[in-house]
């Protein structure tokens, strides 16, 4: 559904908060281009609201968050558009300790990190390994992650698990599947949101997001506040979700 604002009458049920949701930070160019400034600074902006997203859903109860950052396909954007995210993405990975320690939030990274710098990748696993041991939210950060990427690499574990004499074909089911997801460990996908008025996945959480719920929402990432988050939340909690039953 789209999201308009009303007056909210309803109040969280915090017996039903969703475990995990998924964020699709669509709408930083467009609201930089909305306020006159370069399209860096709108991402530079919605990963300053990512951070208080978190942490309203840290305070309410959520398990993970995973952030849409960076795509499969984004690497077709302008250069210049594409190293300044990733110089964003590296500042970001820097301030890791200070950003969410102090927070108790686990930072972890899915997506191929191959082609990514050098920095880059080093700077991901030392925020990760200094985030481990907290014990609030986790904030899986998507980068260079594709949802048909996944589930080529998952099938690929597949075969090797086979090949190795680990498995066998008999053992393979949608749960040993899952299994091979970067998302193991983490809880079912319950929500995705998507803000900016696009009415689509665009490669995200596709295995995962079979019997997610979806809100979407003609605000800008950057403009995105709690409040949104309250009332998605709200508006999942208010349907019935049957899971394939009756």
């Amino acid at each position: 559904m789209l999201f308009k604002k009303k007056k909210n009458v309803h109040k969280l049920d915090m017996q039903r908060i969703p475990q995990h949701i998924g964020i699709i930070m669509d709408g930083n160019g467009r609201w930089a281009k909305k306020h006159n400034l370069p399209r860096t600074m709108g991402h530079k902006k919605g990963a300053e609201v990512l951070e208080k997203i978190v942490e309203y859903c840290n305070d309410i109860g959520v398990k993970a968050i995973t952030a849409y950052a960076f795509s499969t396909e984004n690497w077709k954007r302008p250069k210049e558009e594409v190293d300044a995210l990733m110089d964003l993405l590296y500042e970001y990975l820097l301030q890791a300790e200070e950003k969410f320690s102090g927070k108790n939030v686990v930072l972890k990274i899915i997506g191929d990190r191959e082609p990514l710098r050098d920095d880059i990748k080093e700077a991901m696993l030392h925020a990760e390994e200094i985030t481990k041991n907290n014990t609030g939210i986790i904030l899986n950060m998507a980068v260079n992650y594709g949802g048909r990427r996944e589930i080529e690499y998952a099938v690929k574990k597949v075969i090797e698990d086979v090949k190795n004499g680990k498995s066998d074909t008999d053992d393979i089911n949608e749960e040993y599947l899952s299994d091979k997801m970067y998302t193991y460990g983490l809880p079912e996908l319950d929500l995705i949101i998507r803000p900016s008025g696009e009415l689509r996945l665009s490669n995200f959480m596709l295995w995962q997001a079979a019997y997610a719920e979806f809100w979407f929402s003609e605000i800008n990432w950057p403009d995105f506040t709690p409040k949104h988050m309250e009332q998605a939340i709200i508006d999942f909690q208010s349907r019935n979700r049957r899971l394939g039953g009756v």
